[in-house]
């Protein structure tokens, strides 16, 4: 397991790519989670062993949505819409792995 970011981890499983998040205590879309998405999909892309990539989340809740407490800020990393759209044309299938709750932006990277 390589760690991207203080939330984001990056591993294997054969030829599949796995990215977890943890971001407790709902996995909030925050700056690092999104940066840690982009990251991540970005070396699994990379790898010509990898043939999929799978996103998890550690707790009970897949992504919960917006970070409120960076309503009012300076936009950090890139968008929701920037990652959305970095999954959509990833060259490998790209895998939610939805468990608990999904909501908002949890959905749209679903």
């Amino acid at each position: 397991m390589t760690s991207i970011n203080d939330v984001t981890t990056i591993e294997k499983d054969g030829n599949i790519s796995i990215i977890t998040l943890n971001s407790p205590p709902v996995n909030a879309l925050s700056a690092p989670v999104r940066e840690g998405l982009h990251k991540g999909i970005t070396e699994a892309r990379n790898d010509g062993e990898s043939e999929a990539i799978i996103i998890i989340c550690e707790g009970r809740t897949f992504i919960a949505g917006a970070d409120i407490s960076e309503f009012g800020q300076e936009p950090k990393g890139p968008s929701l819409f920037e990652v959305q759209e970095f999954i959509e044309d990833s060259n490998k299938p790209v895998i939610a792995a939805i468990h608990g709750t999904a909501l908002g932006g949890g959905l749209e990277v679903a």
